[in-house]
């Protein structure tokens, strides 16, 4: 061959391998995914936020005993949606899309899709201690799961559909907050407490950046919250963010641990569900009298509170205000959500920990600028209560515009994700992305086996097996048979171990190992990875049919491969034990 054809045939090698991941469909799946998403979340955000809370805040503010009544007949309406229009009333909102990211292979049921839209606006809309991010990230997620069964023509896999769903999620959170960088992290951060699902990473982040452009178009490109932005930050502040983050995080483990409890009970209670939100409506409403009873001004500690953020940013308030303030909103979030509102409580960490933030820095650094204290307890609240430590960091650089309080704001979050342990929020967190091995038994050893096999003939001397077979392959082990019955494995190690003075006397069948596991090509991959444990460090297995002719060779590594194609080579759930016996 001349050198031309060789490197010819070699540049096309390499690409084919260059892009043998298939990622260029993302440039075209991504973009409609983010699309979608934006235009169904704009529409929402102006229903809820322009609509319907912007014309009840007003009134509540007026009028303080609406308050009440108001969130238990919006509650009520909401539980009746959840109760007689939807399968679970208590799968919805960020959590459905956790769970279905790990339990249902990234598939929402899309029959129900408007009426949680519905259920999510009247939560939001009366007055619960909620924000848009839930709705928005069950929107774009469940968007990106119904896109996979459309558009199977650019090549999609059954693992893809996850990776949708993430990317979707993105989308959703991008265009809630304007902030696409920290929808992109939030996505891939929330299905897990100390792990990403990093393979959404470019898809996710097309997505929200299509998706943040699609609001903006309609909704104008102003920041969701302002920061007034230090330019600089002292050695001092450092010391201080570590104690906030410390004392955030153990704030943030008893309220985790808290509304989990009062999760689980609700759920497990026979109540009616209408009943149950109902209730939940009452004790919103009376967190949001009790505040405005005590405190004349314009904060109340429950709805959307995107403009309340603004307002502890914007202008000083005394410490303890700003304390009673977090205590009652963390209170109306456990009210809201604990019972079964339809939304997530990102807004509600970040405004429990700026105000937190806001009083410590005032109360006990004494600091000129609070904002820098704000920030940080912002990111410590968000990184201790879901688990989401790189969120937290980015969301206070893109909110800022800028790098001053990004350090500080580091330390805060990683001592309060610490000191909080492994207690979330979310119910449907997995730790980490492990194998689930349960899914082994649905692949088929021929499914996976390498076919095309080098082997050497048992009459073959070492010094034939030297030179035509371990110098011109690239393997360790061959197979070694007899006629067309593959007898046991030959490493290119027993080459060394023998003198060069009997090479031409040993033959490849006198130096095989004979104790090699067999399976057949229809043999579960389960079984097969079973006894390549069993065979105490064993790299492959025979493939043998039933007459002992050899089929193939099947590695731990054609079985990750298999797995991996087939989208469930990092399916969560409980670790399994590939036991031995």
């Amino acid at each position: 061959m001349s050198p031309f054809k060789r490197y010819t045939s070699l540049f096309q090698q390499d690409l084919r391998a260059n892009y043998s991941r298939d990622i260029q469909k993302w440039l075209i799946v991504a973009p409609v995914i983010g699309v979608l998403a934006g235009i169904v979340t704009t529409g929402f955000v102006f229903v809820v936020l322009e609509q319907t809370w912007g014309r009840v805040l007003p009134l509540y503010f007026e009028h303080h005993w609406t308050i009440v009544p108001g969130l238990v007949a919006g509650f009520l309406v909401t539980g009746l949606i959840m109760q007689y229009l939807t399968p679970d009333p208590n799968e919805h909102s960020t959590e459905e899309v956790i769970r279905s990211y790990h339990e249902h292979e990234g598939d929402i049921d899309m029959r129900p899709f408007w009426w949680k839209l519905l259920a999510a606006a009247t939560t939001v809309g009366s007055g619960g201690s909620c924000a848009l991010e839930g709705p928005g990230i069950y929107a774009g997620g469940a968007i990106g799961s119904w896109l996979w069964t459309r558009l199977g023509r650019f090549g999609l896999e059954p693992r893809d559909r996850r990776i949708m769903l993430i990317s979707g999620a993105a989308a959703g959170m991008s265009a809630v907050f304007r902030a696409p960088l920290t929808g992109m992290v939030f996505a891939m951060e929330m299905p897990y407490k100390d792990d990403l699902a990093h393979e959404a990473l470019l898809p996710s982040l097309i997505s929200s950046v299509v998706s943040y452009a699609t609001l903006i178009t309609f909704m104008g490109a102003q920041p969701m919250f302002g920061f007034a932005g230090s330019t600089s930050f002292r050695a001092t502040d450092l010391f201080w963010a570590a104690i906030l983050g410390a004392g955030i995080g153990a704030i943030a483990l008893v309220f985790d641990i808290t509304f989990r409890h009062v999760r689980t009970w609700v759920i497990r209670s026979p109540a009616p569900h209408a009943l149950k939100m109902a209730l939940g409506g009452l004790g919103t409403g009376l967190c949001g009298l009790l505040f405005v009873s005590v405190y004349n001004g314009t904060l109340i500690p429950i709805g959307p509170n995107y403009e309340a953020v603004r307002e502890v940013l914007a202008r000083p308030h005394a410490s303890g205000m700003l304390v009673v303030f977090a205590a009652l909103k963390m209170a109306s979030t456990v009210f809201s959500l604990g019972t079964g509102g339809v939304s997530a409580m990102f807004v509600p960490l970040i405004l429990i920990g700026g105000c937190l933030g806001n009083a410590f820095g005032q109360a006990v650094v004494h600091a000129s600028a609070v904002d820098l204290y704000a920030a940080c307890g912002m990111a410590a609240l968000i990184a201790s209560g879901y688990k989401t430590p790189l969120t937290a960091v980015v969301f206070v650089a893109e909110t800022t515009g800028g790098h001053s309080y990004l350090i500080p704001s580091l330390i805060a979050a990683a001592i309060a994700y610490a000191v909080s342990g492994e207690a979330s929020v979310s119910g449907d967190q997995r730790w980490h992305e492990i194998a689930n091995f349960e899914k082994l038994a649905d692949l088929k050893v021929a499914d996976v086996m390498q076919q095309r096999v080098v082997g050497i003939p048992a009459t073959a001397t070492l010094r034939d097996f030297a030179k035509s077979f371990a110098a011109s392959h690239d393997h360790t082990y061959f197979p070694v048979y007899d006629g067309k019955t593959a007898i046991g494995l030959i490493s290119t190690h027993e080459l060394a171990k023998a003198p060069c003075e009997q090479w031409d006397k040993l033959t490849t069948g006198e130096l095989a190992r004979h104790d090699i596991e067999h399976v057949s090509p229809d043999c579960d991959l389960h079984e097969a990875l079973r006894q390549m444990v069993r065979e105490r460090g064993a790299q492959m297995l025979l493939v043998v049919d039933a007459d002992g002719s050899l089929q193939g060779i099947v590695t731990k590594t054609d079985i990750l491969r298999g797995l991996t194609r087939q989208g469930v080579a990092r399916r969560p759930g409980g670790a399994q034990n590939i036991d031995s016996d």
